[in-house]
């Protein structure tokens, strides 16, 4: 198999006369955690709605396991092996947790309408198939409290896990992670750095992340992107991107006023 995954190149989208991301070129190689890291506004998100093709790049492609994506409608992102948590999260409030983890194995669904009518025995081991994968996935994020719970009555932590494991349900060999640790406190942000060192190692499925919480982004990231308005700025080690000129101004001002800073502190 390719050592990558997925691949963007030269990927721009314009809305109206705003240019959102500008020329912009990564690679997500098998088994790794790539990050896209940046300032509000450097385009991250929109990176993340064009591989789930919410939208239609201007120019550039992208592809996935040798296909085109951008010759894919958005409701066969998901079947080819692609699953998203978003930064607001968006799950079924009067469903439990278990029902919510159910949907997620809709892409997995073989099953006639007929035979669904008649209870045959392909759908009852097709049903079984997925009460195991969905507790699985309940034993792996210790969600097993909130198994029969409404989403509506659960904490907002508990929220992002839950978003989480239903896309862990799809079984994806790709999985995009928008801000996982948005409204977090510090103990939720240490425990969802964990589960992401777990899906990576113990699944075996490589995460695209978008991330602020830099403490994060190092503790759990193999390679990093670092945007700004758009545009790439650096792209290596989390170390390598965080030390990089460009980004230091992107994020604190230039250089030079970061020496300013350090004399006048001194």
């Amino acid at each position: 198999m390719s050592e990558i995954l997925l691949s963007a190149k030269n990927i721009s989208v314009r809305f109206g006369g705003v240019l959102a991301v500008n020329n912009v070129s990564f690679d997500v190689r098998r088994g790794e955690v790539f990050t896209l890291i940046g300032p509000n506004g450097a385009g991250k998100t929109t990176v993340f709605n064009l591989i789930s093709r919410i939208y239609q790049p201007t120019t550039g492609t992208i592809d996935f396991e040798g296909k085109t994506l951008t010759d894919q409608p958005p409701h066969k992102i998901a079947s080819l092996g692609i699953a998203r948590t978003f930064q607001n999260i968006e799950l079924f409030e009067h469903a439990s947790v278990l029902q919510n983890l159910l949907i997620g194995r809709h892409t997995h669904h073989k099953t006639s309408f007929w035979s669904e009518m008649l209870f045959l025995p392909k759908v009852r081991e097709a049903e079984l198939r997925a009460r195991q994968k969905v507790e699985e996935v309940i034993d792996l994020l210790q969600l097993q409290h909130y198994r029969d719970t409404m989403v509506a009555g659960l904490p907002y932590g508990v929220r992002k896990v839950v978003e989480l494991a239903r896309a862990l349900c799809t079984e994806p060999k790709l999985l995009l992670l928008d801000e996982p640790s948005s409204g977090l406190n510090v103990e939720e942000t240490e425990d969802m750095a964990f589960w992401i060192q777990d899906i990576k190692h113990e699944l075996g499925i490589t995460v695209l992340m978008v991330e602020h919480d830099m403490t994060l982004v190092s503790k759990v990231s193999d390679r990093v992107l670092a945007m700004n308005q758009g545009e790439e700025l650096a792209t290596g080690t989390p170390r390598e991107v965080q030390t990089h000129p460009g980004v230091i101004e992107a994020y604190l001002g230039s250089v030079d006023d970061m020496s300013a800073l350090r004399r006048e502190a001194a």
